[in-house]
C-alpha cells in the first residue's frame, strides 16, 4: 500500500488515476468501503477557516489531490504526488468500469432538471451501465438519514454525490457508510458539467492549471471574487510552508558546526 503523504497537514494518497480506479473497483470485488476526499486549492484554503470541513475531508480513507495547484505546491514543498486526479475524470473512469463489470450506481446532487438532463447524457454514454437510483441534492440536514437510507436500499455499490462543499463532505462524513455504498465519491460540480449546462476547460488550460480561470470566465460575478482570494491566500500558504521548511543560513551553519 502507498504511503501516504502531509501537505499543510492534510493527508494525501500519492496514487495515479489508474490506481484509484483500481483501489475503487478491488473495494467492491472485496465488500469493503472507500469515502474518497478530493482537494484543490480553493478546499485547502477553507479546510483551514472550517474545521467541520478539514476533519470530514481528514476522515475519508482516500484523499486526492483534484487540482493542478496542490500537484505544483506538493513538487515545491518536497510532497510527492504522481499526478492530478480529478474528481470529474474519476467520475468517468468508475462509471465506465461500473458499466463493464455491472456494478449497480447510485447518483445523489443538483437540481432536479439538471439531473434529468445528466441521466439522458450518461444512459447515451453508458447505455448498458444500472443505475440503481437517483436524487437532486436539495434536501435539510433533518433529511440526511432517510436519504442515505434510501440509497441503501437500492443496492448501489458506487454512489456519486453532485453536490457542493462543504455539504458533500459532511453528508459523507456522516451517512456514507450508511449508505452501504462501497465506494462514495463526491463530484461537486460534475453533474453539471455532464448535464452541458457548465463547460469544462480545453485540455491545454486543464493542463497549464487554469480550470479555475475557465470557470471564472464562464461566471465571473460568482466565481470571480472567490476565485482570486482563495487563489491569494493558497500561494501565501505555500510561501509561508517553504520558508517554515528552509533552514536559515544561521541554522545551516550551527548544523555543520557539529
Amino acid at each position: 500500500m502507498t504511503r501516504r503523504q502531509s501537505l499543510f497537514g492534510v493527508p494525501l494518497d500519492p496514487l495515479t488515476m489508474d490506481e484509484t480506479v483500481q483501489r475503487c473497483l478491488d473495494a467492491v470485488r472485496r465488500g469493503e468501503q472507500i469515502e474518497i476526499g478530493m482537494v484543490n486549492a480553493a478546499k485547502l484554503v477553507n479546510m483551514r477557516r472550517d474545521p467541520l470541513l478539514a476533519e470530514a475531508v481528514a476522515g475519508c480513507d482516500l484523499v486526492l489531490a483534484d487540482g493542478q495547484a496542490v500537484v505544483w505546491a506538493g513538487r515545491v514543498l518536497g510532497v510527492r504526488l504522481p499526478e492530478r486526479v480529478a474528481g470529474i475524470d474519476l467520475f468517468m473512469r468508475l462509471l465506465a468500469a461500473a458499466e463493464v463489470a455491472d456494478i449497480p450506481v447510485y447518483l445523489l446532487g443538483a437540481q432536479e432538471d439538471v439531473l434529468q438532463m445528466m441521466l439522458v447524457q450518461i444512459s447515451e454514454r453508458f447505455p448498458k451501465l444500472r443505475v440503481a437510483g437517483s436524487r437532486n441534492g436539495y434536501f435539510g440536514d433533518d433529511d440526511q438519514e432517510s436519504v442515505a437510507d434510501a440509497i441503501a436500499d437500492s443496492d448501489a455499490r458506487l454512489l456519486f454525490l453532485g453536490m457542493t462543499s462543504p455539504k458533500k463532505e459532511i453528508f459523507t462524513a456522516g451517512y456514507g457508510k450508511r449508505t452501504g455504498a462501497q465506494v462514495v465519491h463526491g463530484v461537486g460540480g460534475s453533474f453539471d458539467i455532464l448535464a452541458g449546462i457548465t463547460k469544462r476547460a480545453p485540455l491545454v488550460w486543464q493542463r497549464m492549471g487554469l480550470e479555475w480561470f475557465y470557470r471564472t470566465l464562464q461566471e465571473p460575478r460568482r466565481l470571480g471574487k472567490r476565485y482570486l482570494t482563495t487563489n491569494a491566500a493558497f500561494l501565501l500558504m505555500t510561501v509561508r510552508e517553504l520558508i517554515h521548511r528552509t533552514p536559515s543560513a544561521g541554522s545551516a551553519s550551527a548544523n555543520r558546526s557539529y
